[in-house]
């Protein structure tokens, strides 16, 4: 019987701090049924053209480059305790940027970072 009076309580209690009662939940049903047929439309060509139109083409020489600043970005970060330690933690790393950050990789590098640039040779 404690418990029962307990859980009642608790369940008042979270509907009241929540606000999350039977009525708002139905309120918010009721929003999204009364919108327009030119909004319902809108949203819905809205959304259609959205799956096509942020598509974009790249040919592979693109697409493998932005893999190469991508893993080079990740290597500066990996090793700048022991390869960058001189340069700034926000430096931006760009396509021109990483044969230098190969060479400083198997320059000052471990093994780990002698890979990595050897990686990021291909």
């Amino acid at each position: 019987m404690v418990r029962l009076i307990l859980c009642r309580t608790t369940d008042w209690l979270s509907r009241l701090l929540l606000d999350v009662s039977p009525l708002s939940y139905e309120r918010k049903r009721l929003m999204i049924r009364r919108m327009d047929d030119s909004t319902r439309s809108y949203l819905a060509a809205i959304g259609r053209r959205g799956g096509t139109k942020s598509r974009r083409v790249l040919n592979a020489d693109t697409a493998r480059n932005m893999v190469r600043v991508r893993e080079a970005r990740r290597a500066f970060i990996r090793f700048h305790a022991s390869c960058f330690w001189s340069y700034r933690h926000d430096l931006v790393i760009g396509l021109d940027d990483i044969p230098w950050v190969v060479e400083q990789l198997m320059r000052h590098g471990n093994t780990t970072a002698w890979r990595v640039g050897r990686a990021l040779c291909r």
